[in-house]
């Protein structure tokens, strides 16, 4: 390893009085954490609304053995274990271990020294155990799986009381194509501030990895390509190749047109992949997706509501391997030969539909009633909430994963850049073209415009 990314002890606070103060006072329902970082903020409102977790647990759980990992994650597991190797000998003089964890957050291995390994191993800090936020709240590990970036958690920021003691800083590996987590690397201290190198160790110490499943899905999205030439070949019907996320590669003319997305252009590198904006079809796929890595000859079919169409539309879902790896699907419209999927599913980890939204003023946290909300835009990585308390940034980045969150909850995306609350549409009204826009409750009337591969899911939820 070279010298300039060695991890050497630093100097600073792990917490302190004032964060431990707002942690009390958080803990016992208040919502003002005046001193504490935006993102422990925001972990530790999941953990008291979304989670419900026990900030007075001692140790993890013991982690449940049912998730399937793909081979794909064993090569991620096994890279990350021979960095951790390499690194945990100079962990020996901070009190540090390192570990690797699943998706689930369950940790796999923990190397350090032993006085350290067997202080972490009385609070679960250890194989076999989870340290997902669900299990036990903020902590470098878990906070890393719901963050897009490296994780710093240092003493009183921890959710659970237990773990106070501890500073942890974490990253996780994603998913190029669907942008789920993994694997996550975790460095952990015993009363030691974590090196200030450490986010960039993490960061420089992924990216390999994260290269070589970038490769994997440009690969994939060629082998994709090739199965939609060759079905194209030898079936007339409206054909799409999606990903295993839902996302379009190529689409015919047909085909293009039912999905809102460019027709004939293929979308081989997953970050210019088309998303077509249709829940039912990203659901579908979704779900093609688990019934083909256990059984590779199942094929399926659905009906979905596709844009500029008033009824829904009759797919069959096949699915494409590369060398025994699940890549994605050939979407065919018109069919419906192949088991019929089930019209909703469950969730793997239980959900709780979030109670407020978390916003942020200057430096506070301010939490939202989804009533409150009128609509929500995009503005780069930013999200934009027009309130009652006026225009918030968002708490959390990205529309995407706003509009996930509150699809059930009667929000909906209209425009690639608007998420609306449909309780709060006062009037529908045409543009020269004939587009359609929205007219919003409040003191400003704001419009809010309506693309034309939204219009008809617009005009079924609002019934006009």
């Amino acid at each position: 390893m070279k010298n300039d990314h060695r991890l050497e002890p630093t100097s600073g606070s792990t917490g302190g009085g004032t964060v431990l103060a707002a942690w009390e006072r958080f803990v016992q329902g208040e919502d003002h954490v005046q001193g504490v970082r935006p993102e422990v903020a925001i972990s530790w409102h999941r953990c008291r609304e979304q989670y419900r977790v026990d900030p007075h647990l001692t140790e993890a759980p013991v982690a449940a053995a049912e998730i399937d990992h793909t081979l794909e994650h064993d090569v991620v597991f096994t890279e990350l274990g021979g960095l951790a190797v390499t690194v945990a000998p100079e962990l020996d003089h901070l009190n540090g271990v390192i570990t690797v964890t699943d998706a689930a957050g369950r940790i796999l291995a923990a190397w350090g020294d032993q006085a350290t390994l067997g202080r972490a191993a009385d609070a679960n800090l250890a194989p076999w155990s989870c340290w997902s936020e669900y299990a036990v709240g903020t902590n470098g590990m878990g906070t890393a799986l719901e963050a897009h970036a490296p994780v710093l958690i240092r003493g009183a920021e921890h959710w659970c009381q237990a773990f106070h003691n501890w500073v942890c800083a974490g990253i996780a590996v994603r998913d190029v194509v669907t942008r789920e987590p993994m694997a996550v690397l975790n460095i952990s201290c015993w009363r030691t501030p974590v090196p200030g190198s450490a986010g960039s160790w993490l960061s420089q110490a992924v990216a390999k990895t994260q290269g070589t499943l970038r490769r994997r899905a440009r690969d994939s999205g060629a082998e994709l390509v090739a199965a939609y030439t060759q079905a194209r070949a030898r079936s007339g019907a409206a054909l799409a190749a999606v990903d295993t996320a839902g996302k379009v590669v190529i689409a015919d003319d047909t085909a293009s047109v039912l999905m809102g997305v460019p027709a004939g252009t293929p979308a081989v590198d997953p970050p210019v992949r088309w998303n077509p904006g249709l829940p039912d079809l990203i659901g579908a796929a979704r779900y093609a997706s688990k019934q083909a890595a256990h059984n590779p000859d199942w094929v399926g079919s659905t009906q979905i509501f596709t844009h500029l169409a008033e009824e829904p539309t009759s797919v069959r879902i096949r699915p494409v391997f590369l060398s025994g790896h699940l890549v994605g699907s050939l979407v065919s419209f018109g069919a419906s030969d192949g088991e019929q999927l089930p019209e909703a599913q469950r969730p793997v980890h239980p959900r709780t539909q979030p109670r407020r939204l978390v916003a942020m003023r200057e430096n506070r946290m301010v939490l939202l009633r989804l009533s409150e909300v009128y609509f929500a835009e995009s503005d780069g990585n930013d999200v934009w909430l027009s309130t009652d308390e006026g225009r918030l940034r968002a708490a959390s980045p990205g529309l995407d994963k706003l509009d996930g969150e509150l699809a059930d909850a009667g929000f909906l995306r209209v425009h690639r850049r608007y998420v609306v609350n449909l309780s709060h549409v006062r009037e529908v009204g045409r543009g020269a073209k004939g587009e359609l826009f929205l007219v919003m409750d409040g003191g400003t009337g704001a419009t809010v415009p309506v693309s034309r591969r939204n219009a008809a899911a617009v005009r079924r939820a609002l019934g006009i």
